[in-house]
């Protein structure tokens, strides 16, 4: 796929480097190595579409003043045959280049041409990359900060196959372990009480209160009535579990796809114990001299590893922790499954276990630096500018069900993904509901929108679009037909960006400024009454807007309507 934004960097360079080694031939700067410089995007276009520090960083090298340099190498340039047409020297010695008007006609062309394929790339490198994310335990429903985590998650996943990685999205189904022990005894007192009188038995202290445990309980015991009452605890609670887990799981997954994200993968916690992997990492550990015992259990060096204190592997009554099962999660997920990076998306209160869990990796002889961990910050629900804890239909915490009863997915997905992961998010319910340009998402659909009822109109006067000619293009030259175009341009590198910092807001963000950018040269462009020619260029403009809107609403899997 092209990239003239890149092949533009590219040409600059090599005439840079082509004029300081005419200069260098003709004896002008002396033959020494030239160092490391910038070419960058100047936020203040007056300066030029790429401007470049060589001269300030090689005054040391030439041993002359970085203006005297920049004259030099402006005297040199030849632009003959580049997407450049001029060069300027500012201040003390910055060069400003400036695009000719063939680099515009040529993006508004790559646009349609590549049309959906438009802003993807190799710059990955095909790389195998896992994100995990949600992984909510299967005991109660998902609440809002799983609803902020399925976005982020689901749109970064995006970023990176747009980008050019092999990516899979993963949910860790903790189905094992002292939550579910909790859960089966939960379900036990519910299922007791059903027949005893909630007052005759008692609810577990640490037990999940929700109502969804009163439900599944209920559930069996309408299909089986009072079978378990005579049973063992044990076999009572297994009998439960068996019962409700798949439900609980099955609920996630429709949940999650109603939300748009489909996973790759689910991965069960369970299967690492009944594959021995959790005593398989015991004996790497063991065999490295990073275990001892103590008051019965064994426990891990993770001092050794950065972390501040050692870390519990097996408990005195023999059970694993959490932790040994997360590094075993790990191992499988780099030793046995290959992937070169591995994304965990993570509460902020997780922050903790980041420095552990990436030493653990370097302990069992993998590279902790692989492992990155998103962690992301708390969610606050707003109506009429107070914060919102209760579902109005329910009277108990918000889940992402409620949520999605209340908001479009549209909103909800976009919303999320308005603020960096790391950053605190007011979530707007009423602005979420609002058809208004007031609200993000809307204005943008609306500027798709827009753009698709230009040409059923025109269609219903008989005007046709047709494809232009190069030198038609070329007539698109007013500030706001250029500032669209350079932010066309853009696309491909802001997804670059995006996966590169791991922020999906970035593309939230593009879009937005997309948007705007289009409302302002559509008010200051006449499109139709003008000449059949520039009639078609900026209808042809019009068609590249509306495919990178369609394309960056595709990755937010957010809906591009023709119509609102």
């Amino acid at each position: 796929m092209s990239n003239l934004v890149e092949v533009a960097q590219t040409q600059l360079r090599e005439i840079i480097l082509n004029a300081l080694s005419s200069a260098v031939a003709q004896g002008l700067l002396a033959a020494e190595p030239i160092p490391a410089f910038l070419i960058e995007i100047p936020a203040d276009k007056s300066h030029g579409d790429f401007a470049t520090n060589v001269a300030m960083v090689s005054a040391k090298a030439f041993h002359m003043a970085p203006r005297k340099i920049a004259e030099i190498i402006q005297a040199e340039a030849v632009l003959d045959g580049s997407y450049f047409e001029k060069c300027e020297i500012a201040g003390p010695g910055f060069i400003n280049f400036f695009l000719s008007q063939r680099w515009f006609a040529d993006t508004v062309s790559t646009v349609e041409q590549e049309g959906e394929r438009y802003g993807k790339s190799d710059f990955g490198g095909h790389q195998k990359v896992m994100v995990e994310f949600v992984s909510a335990n299967p005991t109660g429903p998902m609440h809002i900060g799983n609803a902020r985590g399925g976005a982020l998650g689901d749109c970064l996943a995006a970023v990176l196959e747009n980008a050019g990685y092999d990516v899979t999205r993963e949910f860790y189904v903790n189905d094992a372990g002292n939550q579910i022990d909790r859960f089966g005894l939960s379900l036990e007192a519910r299922y007791l009480q059903l027949f005893k009188g909630e007052e005759n038995v008692a609810f577990p202290e640490d037990g999940y209160h929700g109502e969804d445990i009163k439900v599944r309980a209920k559930e069996y015991a309408d299909l089986h009535g009072d079978a378990l009452l005579d049973k063992p605890s044990e076999e009572r609670c297994r009998a439960l579990i068996e019962y409700a887990l798949p439900k609980n799981v099955e609920k996630l997954k429709t949940d999650l796809e109603s939300y748009r994200i489909l996973y790759d993968v689910w991965f069960m916690e369970s299967t690492l114990h009944q594959e021995k992997v959790v005593d398989k990492i015991v004996c790497i550990l063991s065999s490295k001299d990073l275990t001892y015992e103590k008051d019965g259990a064994l426990w891990y060096q993770a001092t050794a590893f950065g972390s501040e204190k050692d870390e519990v592997l097996i408990r005195a009554n023999g059970n694993p922790t959490y932790f040994a099962a997360d590094i075993a999660y790990h191992y499988n997920k780099f030793a046995v499954r290959g992937f070169d990076r591995v994304i965990n998306v993570w509460g902020a209160d997780h922050h903790g276990h980041v420095a552990r869990l990436k030493g653990a990796m370097d302990a069992i002889g993998l590279d902790g630096s692989k492992l990155d961990i998103l962690l992301m910050q708390l969610v606050k629900l707003m109506r009429d500018g107070e914060v919102v804890k209760v579902s109005k239909r329910t009277g108990k915490s918000i889940t992402l069900s409620d949520l999605l009863e209340e908001i479009p997915i549209d909103a909800a997905r976009f919303f999320f993904n308005l603020r960096e992961p790391n950053s605190h998010l007011d979530f707007d319910l009423d602005l979420a509901v609002e058809e208004s340009s007031q609200n993000p998402v809307y204005y943008v659909q609306y500027a798709h929108a827009r753009i698709c009822s230009i040409f059923k109109k025109l269609d219903a006067e008989g005007i046709k679009l047709r494809d232009c000619t190069g030198g038609e293009l070329l007539r698109l030259t007013a500030p706001e037909e250029r500032e669209l175009i350079r932010h066309l341009a853009l696309y491909t590198n802001e997804i670059i960006d995006a996966a590169k910092a791991y922020d999906p807001a970035r593309m939230t963000r593009y879009a937005i400024e997309l948007a705007t950018l289009f409302h302002k040269f559509y008010n200051a462009c006449r499109v139709m009454g003008e000449d059949e020619g520039l009639m078609q260029a900026r209808l042809n403009l019009c068609v590249a807007a509306r495919t990178v809107l369609h394309n960056v609403l595709t990755l937010l899997k957010v809906d591009a309507p023709q119509s609102m």
